[in-house]
C-alpha cells in the first residue's frame, strides 16, 4: 500500500495503480462492480433497445440469436431466454410480424420450423452496435493477453453460476 495517497476502505473508491488491495477488499470491489455493471449494461440495453425500435427482451433474444451459430429452434429460444415454451412461441411470433426474425423449414424435421434473425434486422442492429461496439472493444485493448484469458473466464464461469442459480430458483430451490 502506498503510504502516501489516502486509503479508503470502500469497495467503489480509486486508488493509484501503486496502491495494494486486501484480497478481502478485492472481493468486495468485484461484487460492488459487477451489480454496478450490471445496473448500468440494463440502462444501455434499454437505450439501445429504444435506438433500435425494440423492447428490452428483444435485444436479449436478438444477442442471443446472434452468437448461435445457425437458426434455433422456439424450444431453444425458450432455453436461451428463460421464457416458457408458450412464450417463446409468442415472442418469436411478434419478432416475426416485426421482421426482426425469420422462420426457416427445419432441413431435419419437416414439421419443425426455426428461427433466425432475419438479414435486414441484423444489418440495422448490427450498425446500431457500431459505435457502441468500438468504445467496448477500446476498453478490452488496455488489457494484456493475460488479463483478457482472466477476465474471459470469469465471464464464463459466472455466467454458467447465473444459469444454475436462475434454474434453482425457478424450481422453487
Amino acid at each position: 500500500m502506498s503510504t502516501d495517497s489516502p486509503r479508503s476502505s470502500e469497495a467503489g473508491v480509486a486508488r493509484d495503480a501503486g496502491d495494494e488491495w486486501s484480497r478481502a477488499e478485492l472481493l468486495a470491489r468485484i461484487v460492488t462492480e459487477s451489480q454496478r455493471h450490471y445496473a448500468d449494461y440494463s440502462l444501455f440495453n434499454q437505450a439501445m433497445a429504444d435506438h433500435v425500435g425494440l423492447h428490452p427482451t428483444d435485444m436479449q433474444c436478438v444477442g442471443l440469436l446472434d452468437m448461435e451459430p445457425g437458426p434455433v429452434s422456439p424450444g431453444d429460444i425458450a432455453r436461451l431466454t428463460g421464457l416458457t415454451s408458450g412464450s417463446a412461441t409468442r415472442h418469436v411470433d411478434r419478432l416475426d410480424k416485426a421482421g426482426i426474425v425469420e422462420r426457416l423449414a427445419d432441413p431435419h424435421d419437416r414439421r419443425r420450423s426455426l428461427v433466425a434473425l432475419a438479414p435486414e434486422a441484423r444489418r440495422r442492429i448490427g450498425e446500431a452496435w457500431d459505435t457502441p461496439g468500438r468504445a467496448f472493444g477500446a476498453v478490452l485493448e488496455s488489457y494484456s493477453d493475460s488479463e483478457l484469458a482472466v477476465i474471459a473466464d470469469y465471464l464464463h464461469r459466472a455466467a454458467e453460476v447465473g444459469r444454475a442459480q436462475a434454474q434453482r430458483l425457478n424450481s422453487g430451490g
